[in-house]
């Protein structure tokens, strides 16, 4: 039986799965933690459950294209600040279908 305190490497999945969530949460993936399974996979769990998108207030090219379109039609200008707020283009949009 093989003793606890032997740490085992890390798979090559995992640390491509690693290196692919620090190019999205975009953070460095200490060396350190690769070189064990289960730091690795602790890491993994905690990058994974963050969202980057949600860091993100921009609106999206859909909600921009949308709201655009809705601007043409009804002859009136999207505000430059709906431009750089989600919440705001959403609100725009909700008022102006």
């Amino acid at each position: 039986m093989e003793s606890t305190t032997d740490a085992l490497p890390a798979t090559p999945k995992q640390i491509a799965y690693a290196r692919a969530l620090a190019l999205r949460n975009q953070t460095l993936l200490p060396w350190k933690v690769q070189q064990d399974r289960r730091s690795l996979s602790a890491w993994i769990d905690a990058q994974a459950k963050i969202n980057p998108g949600a860091q993100d207030s921009r609106p999206t090219s859909k909600q921009v294209a949308f709201a655009e379109r809705l601007a043409r039609i009804k002859r009136r200008a999207v505000p430059d600040e709906c431009f750089r707020d989600k919440g705001l283009m959403s609100k725009w949009i909700d008022g102006n279908k």
